[in-house]
């Protein structure tokens, strides 16, 4: 009898569904696509306060997948790499996306409710960082022992980027640190709703 192996075998559990590898491709292909448009694409697509005034709400989504230049890019792409394959099969595809949205969601009523002095904001980072909390939140339930630290690591993260001390991974390039907040918030959000919602099934 004839069994599968390798990578795609790998995303089959615990909570996965086989095709998490496909999502992984889906999420990058956009980001790298875009970034073809340079300067000019990334302005018209940027998170940017007073575009949104005016109502040019595209920008609360395209926001989320343009970014500054091409090491900002590699370094969301290599995030989204690591994250998937430590948390990728913690989640269906389709749950996966419910919390990727609400992810963006977070981060978008975030900057414009709470954050009115971001005027602008680009990269998938505060997203990954969703995916960091609602992976390792779905770790914790079933118990694994790394998901405490995982846990503690973003926990302390956040807190060394809300006292000032500026982005762990970027050094000096502009960091809207808030994004992370809001998008582990809302990746927690997700994770707890979702996790919620299945047990009432």
């Amino acid at each position: 009898m004839k069994t599968d192996t390798g990578f795609a075998n790998w995303f089959k559990s615990p909570g996965g569904d086989g095709l998490q590898w496909r999502l992984l491709c889906a999420l990058a292909l956009p980001l790298c696509m875009l970034a073809l448009g340079g300067d000019s694409w990334r302005q018209a697509l940027e998170y940017q306060r007073a575009g949104l005034a005016q109502g040019q709400l595209w920008r609360l989504l395209s926001g989320h997948l343009v970014h500054l230049d091409v090491t900002h890019l590699l370094f969301n792409l290599a995030g989204l790499l690591v994250l998937w394959l430590l948390y990728g099969n913690e989640w269906r595809t389709l749950r996966w996306l419910q919390i990727i949205g609400l992810s963006m969601l977070a981060i978008d009523a975030g900057l414009w409710l709470l954050a009115p002095q971001v005027q602008w904001y680009v990269g998938a980072s505060g997203v990954l960082h969703g995916v960091w909390a609602a992976g390792a939140w779905a770790q914790l339930r079933r118990r694994d022992a790394l998901a405490t630290m995982s846990l503690l690591l973003l926990i302390v993260k956040l807190a060394w980027e809300q006292s000032g001390g500026g982005s762990v991974v970027l050094g000096q390039l502009p960091v809207v640190v808030e994004a992370h907040l809001y998008g582990t918030v809302g990746g927690l959000l997700g994770a707890w709703a979702l996790a919620r919602w299945s047990r009432q099934l």
